[in-house]
C-alpha cells in the first residue's frame, strides 16, 4: 500500500478558479468599511478538470459550502490583507480536494478468531458464576 504522502496532490488550475474581494464582516474600526479585503471563492466542480471520481466525491460531501449546484463557495477573511485572505481562500480549497483525492479503503468483514471466543466463553461463564452466587441467604440459627 502507498501512503498517502508518497502520492502527488492534485493541482487546481487557477482559471478554474473564481476570486472576488468583498469587505470584511466584524470588528475592524473605520477601515472595515473602505477596504474589501475579504475573498470569496467559487469553484464549479462539475466544470472542473478534476478527475471524474474525485468531482464524484467532493459532490457527495455534505459541506455546507456546496451549493445544489455543484459550486463550491469559500469565504476567508480571518487575515487583514486582501492577498493573505487569497492565499487561505486557495490553501482551504486545496485542502478540501486533496482530502477526497484519496478513495476510501473497503471495509472488509472479519471474524472474531478461535482463541477469542474461548476467552468470551470463560469470562461469561465467570460471570455467570458471580451472579449465581448472589442467591438470598438462608438464616439458619
Amino acid at each position: 500500500m502507498v501512503s498517502p504522502a508518497a502520492l502527488p496532490l492534485l493541482h487546481i488550475d487557477e482559471a478554474e478558479v473564481e476570486l472576488s474581494a468583498i469587505r470584511a464582516q466584524g470588528a475592524g474600526g473605520q477601515n472595515v468599511n473602505k477596504v474589501s479585503s475579504a475573498i470569496h471563492l467559487r469553484f464549479d466542480i462539475a466544470a472542473s478538470s478534476l478527475p471524474p471520481d474525485v468531482k464524484q466525491r467532493l459532490l457527495a460531501l455534505h459541506d455546507s459550502r456546496i451549493t445544489k449546484d455543484g459550486v463550491l463557495v469559500i469565504k476567508a477573511q480571518q487575515q487583514r490583507t486582501q492577498e493573505m485572505n487569497r492565499l487561505d481562500a486557495l490553501m482551504r480549497l486545496h485542502e478540501l480536494v486533496n482530502s477526497v483525492a484519496l478513495p476510501p479503503k473497503t471495509r472488509r468483514a472479519t471474524k472474531p478468531s478461535y482463541a477469542s471466543k474461548q476467552r468470551l466463553r470463560v469470562a461469561k461463564s465467570q460471570r455467570s458464576e458471580t451472579k449465581a452466587s448472589r442467591g438470598r441467604v438462608d438464616a439458619q440459627s
